[in-house]
């Protein structure tokens, strides 16, 4: 039978989201990348440590067991082979089984996520995100400077989510920005019954859900817990929660913020990672929990 990975939950991710090598990362980016490969052979015994996705990626592999995969890992990078043999053994040191990966030193990789069928892409390279945004693919610039997940749930993988322009598309924030706010809080009154299209990360979480059921049918111990996250707030709520129950999606926790900073509601949820489309947002998000930047929308248009 030909190895497929149908049906799995596939997750394409850079080295450097997946552990901390900003050390290395700084020698490569002055330009010398022989130095960065030789420094990479000189520590090819010694494992590198979490990085800011290491979480997420270790409680998704935790869904698999001895009999059924329901989770695959890749490692998508712009590392030349040889540095990616100490990422293999950097995984296998962490406890983290990698069996596939990518590596194609300098260049863009972001063309192989759909031969993957990725689900999802985490990179630090805001190039390559913007690139498996634009091919249609869920994809988030990781905040190498947020702070680690903690280990309050280890049973649990926590996943928070923007609304607009993230899992719901833009139509509502354009109508913000070139209107205020009144106007988009009218439009959403409006058209409350009406589902908002779907944005960038809505096959993610149709993923998800569908891994949380395989999941419970699997008896694997470990569960999925979502969180919609939005600056929201009422009479604009109705239309999102709405347009969740059109798509048959339920997030088990939903923050109307009405403009509030978001990231101590985020310190409390305590996610694995969190993906927000404004800048503002994920900079201050990433002082508190894992964060990833989604590029997409009329706030991430060149003006």
């Amino acid at each position: 039978m030909a190895v497929t990975l149908d049906n799995k939950l596939v997750v394409a991710i850079s080295s450097r989201a997946l552990f901390n090598l900003e050390e290395e990362n700084r020698l490569y980016e002055a330009g010398d990348p022989q130095a960065y490969m030789k420094l990479q052979l000189e520590r090819m015994d010694l494992p590198a440590g979490p990085g800011i996705a290491f979480s997420l990626i270790k409680k998704l592999l935790a869904f698999n067991d001895t009999t059924t995969q329901h989770v695959e890992v890749v490692i998508l990078s712009r590392n030349d082979p040889v540095s990616g043999m100490r990422i293999f053994r950097s995984g296998l040191a962490n406890e983290i089984r990698l069996q596939r990966g990518v590596f194609t030193q300098g260049r863009s990789p972001f063309r192989y996520l759909r031969p993957l069928g990725a689900h999802l892409f985490l990179s630090a390279n805001a190039d390559d995100v913007r690139e498996a945004l634009g091919a249609g693919f869920p994809a988030a610039r990781v905040l190498t400077e947020s702070v680690l997940a903690g280990n309050n749930y280890p049973n649990e993988v926590r996943i928070a989510f923007d609304g607009d322009a993230v899992l719901f598309s833009d139509e509502a924030e354009q109508v913000f920005q070139a209107r205020g706010l009144d106007a988009f809080q009218e439009h959403e009154l409006t058209n409350a019954t009406q589902p908002l299209p779907e944005g960038p990360f809505k096959p993610l979480l149709a993923a998800l859900h569908r891994l949380q059921q395989a999941g419970n049918a699997g008896n694997a111990g470990m569960r999925i817990r979502t969180a919609l996250v939005t600056a929201r707030s009422a009479p604009a709520h109705e239309r999102a929660i709405r347009t969740l129950m059109n798509w048959d999606i339920r997030v088990d926790e939903a923050m109307f913020l009405g403009g509030l900073p978001k990231g101590e509601f985020l310190r409390e949820f305590e996610p694995d990672f969190f993906f927000d489309d404004q800048t503002g947002h994920v900079d201050h998000a990433a002082r508190h929990v894992p964060s990833g930047h989604v590029a997409s929308g009329i706030a991430n248009t060149p003006r």
